[in-house]
């Protein structure tokens, strides 16, 4: 049974991965969109520096975004001048470290998905007098959809078992920034705290296996949905 902190840990890792999930799900299906169907100078650039998080170490993330979001920072000063707010050391900073190790994730799956459409859908609706926002809605989309919801899915998971760019952004604040992964690093430090690593492990595994495995079931809907048009 979890405690009443435990339970206010996993509820803080859930917000956090999902405003993170939800607000980086345009900016992923902007940047799945037009790396999958635009040719433009530069993509192979565009396309590194979107999985870029998957391959340097989170504390790098973390520490950049540190950089930028700091109070004489490139984002942070204006977020201080315009809103008088800082997201350092606070949940919204939490979710952004989160949002941006996802990126790459949900990106990926949503690229994937956009290419397996039939382009020969699109051409045929166009010749039926189908507008280029008419095809993208009624065709593009809904046969995509399965995969858009997959990669949410993923960046959803990614983003609670997010740790090293959380923690070197935005500490480890019981209450404030503590997620699950950063709650468990700390239980290890404590003596005793064998008790409390193995419930918090076993949530954070029992919930990303569950999104692993609805991803999985999605991928396969659109799958199947592609083949049968």
């Amino acid at each position: 049974m979890l405690g009443a902190a435990e339970w206010e840990i996993v509820a803080l890792s859930l917000k956090v991965g999902g405003v993170a999930m939800l607000v980086t799900l345009p900016l992923a299906f902007a940047l799945a969109w037009l790396l999958a169907r635009v040719r433009f100078p530069g993509r192979i650039l565009v396309d590194a520096l979107v999985h870029l998080p998957l391959v340097v170490p989170p504390v790098v993330t973390g520490w950049v975004l540190l950089i930028l979001f700091a109070p004489g920072g490139a984002i942070g000063a204006p977020l201080q001048a315009l809103f008088g707010t800082s997201v350092l050391f606070r949940w919204t900073g939490a979710a952004i470290a989160a949002g941006i190790m996802a990126l790459p994730l949900m990106v990926r799956a949503m690229r994937l998905s956009i290419e397996a459409v039939d382009r020969r859908l699109e051409d045929a609706a166009r010749t039926l007098g189908a507008g280029r926002w008419r095809v993208f809605l009624t065709v593009t989309l809904p046969l995509s959809v399965p995969g858009v919801l997959a990669g949410a899915v993923l960046g959803f998971a990614r983003s609670i078992g997010e740790f090293g760019a959380t923690i070197t952004f935005v500490s480890n604040i019981p209450g404030e920034t503590q997620t699950l992964p950063l709650a468990i690093y700390a239980a290890l430090q404590q003596p005793g705290g064998e008790a409390t690593v193995w419930r918090l492990s076993a949530v954070s595994v029992a919930l990303s296996l569950a999104a692993l495995i609805a991803a999985e079931l999605l991928a396969r809907r659109a799958g199947r949905g592609l083949h049968g048009v």
